[in-house]
Formats: C-alpha cells, sequence, structure tokens
C-alpha cells in the first residue's frame, strides 16, 4: 500500500506523453458502487509505454475522471498529450476536454468493434468484423473512408443499429 501510495503521488513535471490509452476496468467482484480501476497508459516522446495512473472511481463517472486527471496537473503534467484514446464512456472525454483541452480525442477500435459486434448476430459476426478491420487497417485516410463506406452499404439494411453506431464516430 505504501508503494503504490508513493507512486500515486510521483512527481510527474519531467514528464511528457504523446499518446494515452485511457479506459475503465471493471472487476467481477460483485460491488452495489460499481468501482472501478480507472487507468491511463501513456507513451513517451521518445516512444516508451508507461503506465500513467491507475485509481479507483466510481463507474466512469466524469468526476473520477476529473479527480484523477487534476491529480496528474497538480503533480506536474500540465503538458497535454497529443491525442487520447479511449471506449465510448462519456465521462473520461468531457474530463479530458476540461483539464487538458488541447488533446485530440480518438474512439478506441477495439472498444469500437465490439460495441458493433454485440448488435449483429453471432453468424454474421465474422463478416463484419473483417470488414471493420479494413477501416482501421487502411493505408491512407482515404482508404479508410472508402472501406467505411463499403461497410455502411452492404451491412446497414439488415443491420441498421450496428452501423448506427459505427456512423456516430466516423471522425
Amino acid at each position: 500500500i505504501d508503494d503504490h501510495r508513493r507512486w500515486c503521488q510521483r512527481d510527474l513535471s519531467q514528464k511528457r506523453y504523446v499518446y494515452w490509452w485511457a479506459d475503465g476496468v471493471y472487476s467481477n467482484v460483485r460491488m452495489e458502487d460499481r468501482l472501478c480501476l480507472l487507468v491511463i497508459i501513456g507513451v513517451t516522446e521518445h516512444g516508451r509505454k508507461e503506465l500513467v495512473a491507475v485509481e479507483d472511481g466510481y463507474r466512469e463517472s466524469e468526476a473520477s475522471w476529473s479527480e484523477l486527471l487534476l491529480g496528474l496537473r497538480e503533480r506536474g503534467l500540465t503538458t497535454s498529450p497529443k491525442l487520447a484514446t479511449g471506449d465510448g464512456a462519456l465521462g473520461f472525454w468531457k474530463a479530458l476536454s476540461k483539464c487538458y483541452p488541447d488533446t485530440r480525442h480518438q474512439r478506441c477500435w477495439v472498444h469500437k468493434t465490439a460495441n458493433i459486434l454485440t448488435a449483429v448476430p453471432k453468424s454474421v459476426q465474422p463478416k463484419v468484423k473483417a470488414a471493420l478491420h479494413e477501416i482501421w487497417m487502411a493505408e491512407t485516410r482515404a482508404d479508410a473512408h472508402k472501406a467505411f463506406d463499403r461497410t455502411l452499404v452492404r451491412f446497414e439494411s439488415k443491420y441498421p443499429g450496428a452501423m448506427e453506431r459505427l456512423r456516430k464516430d466516423r471522425e
């Protein structure tokens, strides 16, 4: 506990992160208040991955993420990362916009894919998953937009709910 406390209070004034991945991780322990671990992994300007933060929070609320992010700022992490990647939980994005307003937002494709696949029958999931991979694995932005449009045309008539989940995060 003392090691973790010291780590959570360490000076971050010399740290610079280009990218962050953020997620709330829930355990299988049944708790009524939906306690989760808020996790940020960063990539330094030298390409090294580091664990930036692990703190408990209430669900993935804006208040919990704000407390974590403000704590990082107070310990010296004042330079915004260029890009943060996370799931669709709005609490992180709202808190990030307030604490690090210069950071660009990007939806995580692992989470996005899982979210879309839950809206189609299991028998179709491999085809939809392959089409989604063509989007995020495209070599250029233009190729990604073409793959995006092909996916919508191919699956929208049968699975409009799934394709709406894809469409809403086009940017």
